[in-house]
């Protein structure tokens, strides 16, 4: 049976779907879960003109990190989406609203072509060590524009990196780093040292929520069309979420 989100009442332009449909799904061995809501806002559209009206930055100067641009999202806009969540994030994960201790959001697009990437954007990562850091993430995007998927790093079996398996982790992601071959494009289901566990299409209006200690990546076909603007390129919301211990 689908189960709606739930939150306060809000005005149109940036409200929740109340008719959203929300499943939860085990992934991999570890069969950590990952939300997924279908039709989640009710008026996307709303959304990618916030977006429309931003200005956005390069997000990582050639570190390593999101392939990209980004912008600071309206606070009520994250407001609105992690109210609604809640009450899925505290009845799968067990974390709290009380217990949140920081939120950061963003609208974020793609923009780096394949043959740009810096080595450790062409194998998964993770986004913290941290358990009790969660990720809403938000497609808004119209078109083929890949997904997301989730992988175990073969030579470990990690599947999620907490603090205990951190340096494990880190260790092999050495070796497979050296692997890389240097015209690799984005991770997928054939990068060397990782098997894909799961993969969720980019489609529009959908919204995942995950453990930022998984190991995941955007998957980006090679054909993808990459393009700064918010109405046209791989537009999304990002919303990191901390919980205190306890």
């Amino acid at each position: 049976m689908a189960e709606a989100m739930t939150g306060p009442p809000t005005p149109r332009q940036v409200g929740l779907n109340p008719a959203a449909r929300v499943r939860t799904m085990p992934v991999g061995r570890s069969r950590e879960p990952v939300i997924v809501v279908e039709d989640a806002l009710l008026d996307p559209d709303a959304a990618i003109e916030q977006a429309a009206q931003l200005g956005f930055e390069a997000a990582d100067e050639g570190r390593g990190g999101f392939p990209g641009v980004r912008a600071q999202a309206p606070p009520a806009l994250a407001e609105i989406l992690v109210e609604g969540a809640m009450p899925l994030i505290e009845r799968v994960f067990g974390l709290r609203r009380a217990s949140l201790t920081g939120l950061d959001a963003s609208f974020s697009i793609v923009t780096a072509p394949p043959t740009a990437l810096h080595p450790m954007q062409r194998i998964p990562h993770i986004d913290t060590r941290d358990p009790r850091r969660l990720a809403i993430l938000c497609y808004l995007g119209r078109g083929a524009f890949g997904g997301t998927a989730f992988f175990r790093q073969d030579s470990t079996g990690l599947e999620q990196v907490g603090p205990d398996r951190f340096d494990s982790y880190y260790a092999a992601r050495r070796a497979d780093l050296a692997r890389v071959p240097p015209d690799g494009g984005y991770p997928g289901a054939g990068t060397e040292g990782y098997t894909e566990t799961a993969h969720f299409e980019a489609r529009f209006n959908r919204l995942l929520v995950y453990r930022s200690c998984s190991l995941h990546s955007g998957i980006i076909p090679s054909d993808t069309r990459l393009s700064a603007d918010p109405r046209l390129g791989r537009l999304t919301i990002n919303i990191f979420l901390d919980f205190a211990p306890g």
